[in-house]
């Protein structure tokens, strides 16, 4: 049987606490630095909260400490290590080797939790997964744009060292290999491996040739949608992937319970179809108030990128890099206060935040104030036309695709009751009668197999109604206390029960998940690595490597350290992508694809399939150029600041 967890992201304890509550089976957190996401800090203490909070169900912590360290770091580096381990995480997420390299050392101030390699490690074929698992990792966090079948290789090789893998299964996406970006620092010194990121990829571009003819612009180009892998869930646990990880550190507590609700809920049908084959990683089931819907909360529209080892033609939005929200009709008639919108699904309420893109290719946005006019129920062939009292921005015009990116009514349903979770546990109660007095002996056992006993002996006439007196000791018995849900399994062959009242029952209920709590929950178990604690040297050694300091040099057996953030080299690589621009517009001159889909304002027929289909091209942004590459043999495009 093989235990599969779902990961979600906590930029603070709140937000960890609501995706435990909604069937998390793990949480990543960063603790005050060395995040890769550096808005996305916390105490160590509230780190330690979450962690008394997660183990409640079994469920797990893990520490995000994933970005490079520089040499004058190293002391501050592992002391925060060393605390977030005596807070109680179950693993640290790192991509400096450093860390490996303290993981090694012996002594009280050793590193002796799992580690798990970010995906910073830049992941993506069976040689470095071989590399990092034998040099001690637990878990290797796979590049995002692997096909299943890249990963079942990866999972093949690896086999033999027992490492976990996990693989991202819905959030953003950067068109970078991942750890391998540089070119925020190249920019503007903020790099991407220290958790500085500008988000250049989000940024609008324009597309010139090699003659300097313009084929596109003022269009976000390296910007790709959304990862959703909601429906992929089965083909990548039989590829061996054991953690699904949802990204957004950085998102809020509503968008997290939605997307950790639906994949959870997801997880659970997959397993209910594969008895014995499968379980969750923790405890404990999550009752959810609300229907989880995908499209409701923040997304630059989805794909599924190159899951299926196939290169796609639609996956990036250059007309949306922040996110338009769902599709909700089309404009039928403005005025100065309102708005009519010709739709036959959406029902809208005052409040809801509204977009769409005008004819020069801007994203504008407006809030609805009030709705005039809808159908009986705004929904069906009978909402029709919808009149929406508003002040419409000045670039709209008749005809244009209306986006909905804040719905209130599904907020309000997020908001309205949280989800709880609860733990299973089963009572069973006996009563054996000496004179006026009764020996009561009553047994918890949860979920996770722990077991405690409550006796003690209480004087009592015998019920008369022993009927009715089962009834009551199956219905208090039955109820919810603190986070279990309890169930009462009568004693075979019972005899006769005393007269208890309802208080004395829900006591005896109360008391026994008080000696359950004193108990730590039974976690299933983390692969926690026997560490080799060495690296074997990358062939070539280069500042893809990401070294920045003396520890990690040694240990990965280089003679110095050598990232791109210590010495900006002239001409290297700056990003390297499964995405193409040429693909993507349906201008490969290698592969026989269909025209792109119209998904943005361009007119693809404008554009020189001859003068595209010609390398090198060029992006520019605000007087800055970089060339574009398409190693083709590879498939892959590559971008370099212009010399």
């Amino acid at each position: 049987m093989r235990f599969l967890e779902l990961l979600a992201p906590a930029k603070n304890l709140s937000v960890g606490i609501a995706a435990i509550d909604c069937g998390a089976d793990a949480v990543y957190i960063a603790g005050p630095s060395f995040g890769a996401r550096k808005d996305a800090g916390n105490s160590v203490g509230d780190i330690a909260r979450l962690c008394a909070y997660a183990h409640r169900y079994g469920a797990r912590i893990f520490a995000a400490v994933n970005t490079l360290v520089y040499e004058d770091e190293l002391v501050q580096v592992r002391e925060l290590a060393l605390a977030l381990q005596d807070a109680g995480v179950d693993a640290l997420i790192v991509q400096d080797m450093a860390l490996a390299a303290f993981a090694g050392q012996d002594g009280d101030a050793a590193l002796h939790i799992p580690l798990h390699a970010s995906t910073q490690c830049a992941i993506r074929d069976a040689d470095k997964a071989l590399r990092l698992a034998r040099a001690g990792f637990s878990r290797l966090i796979l590049e995002r744009q692997l096909s299943l079948g890249e990963i079942r290789r990866i999972r093949e090789a690896t086999a033999g060292t027992g490492v976990e893998l996990e693989f991202f299964v819905h959030g953003a996406l950067c068109v970078c290999y991942s750890g391998q970006c540089y070119l925020s620092e190249a920019l503007c010194g903020r790099s991407a491996n220290r958790g500085a990121c500008v988000q250049a990829c989000r940024s609008r571009y324009t597309l010139y040739d090699g003659q300097d003819n313009v084929l596109l612009k003022d269009k976000a180009l390296l910007s790709l949608k959304d990862l959703n892998l909601l429906t992929r869930i089965g083909e990548l646990a039989g590829t061996g992937i054991t953690s699904f990880k949802i990204e957004g550190r950085l998102k809020n507590e509503s968008y997290v319970r939605n997307v950790v609700t639906a994949y959870s809920q997801a997880l659970d049908e997959y397993i209910g179809a594969h008895p014995g084959a499968f379980r969750r990683a923790s405890f404990g089931k999550a009752e959810s108030p609300f229907v989880p819907r995908l499209d409701k909360t923040f997304n630059r529209g989805y794909t599924q990128l190159y899951l299926d080892g196939v290169k796609g033609t639609d996956w990036a939005s250059m007309d949306a890099p922040k996110g338009m929200g769902e599709s909700v009709g089309t404009i039928a008639a403005f005025g100065r206060n309102y708005i009519e919108v010709r739709t036959s699904t959406a029902l809208f309420a005052p409040g809801d935040g509204l977009s769409f893109v005008t004819r020069e290719g801007d994203i504008e946005g407006f809030r609805a104030d009030t709705i005039l006019s809808q159908g009986p129920e705004g929904r069906g062939e009978g909402a029709g036309i919808v009149r929406i009292g508003c002040h419409p921005p000045g670039g709209l015009y008749k005809g244009a695709r209306l986006f909905r990116n804040l719905d209130v009514a599904f907020e309000k349903q997020l908001s309205a009751a949280p989800s709880r979770r609860f733990l299973r546990v089963e009572i069973r109660f006996d009563a054996e009668r000496s004179d006026d007095t009764w020996h009561i002996s009553a047994r918890a056992v949860s979920e996770d197999g722990r077991q405690v006993t409550l006796e003690e002996f209480v004087p009592a006439p015998v019920a008369s109604n022993q009927d009715r007196m089962q009834a009551l000791l199956r219905d208090q018995l039955a109820k919810s206390a603190g986070h279990y849900q309890c169930r009462y399994v009568p004693v075979a062959a019972q005899g006769a029960l005393p007269l208890l009242s309802v208080a004395t029952i829900n006591d005896i209920r109360r008391r026994l998940c008080e000696k359950l709590d004193a108990v730590p929950c039974r976690c299933h178990p983390l692969h926690h690595a026997q560490a080799v604690r060495s690296m074997q040297p990358e062939e070539p050694s280069s500042y893809k490597s990401n070294v920045s300091n003396s520890v990690a040099a040694v240990f990965c057996g280089m003679d110095a350290p050598a990232a791109f953030e210590l010495n900006h080299q002239p001409d290297v690589e700056l990003m390297r992508s499964r995405y193409c621009i040429r693909h993507e517009l349906g201008l490969c001159p290698y592969r026989q694809r269909q025209a792109a889909r119209d998904r943005t304002s361009f007119d693809r027929s404008a554009i020189s399939a001859s003068a595209a289909q010609a390398a090198p091209l060029f992006l520019e942004n605000n007087g800055r150029r970089f060339r574009l590459d398409f190693d083709c043999p590879r498939c892959e495009m590559t971008l370099k600041a212009e010399s």
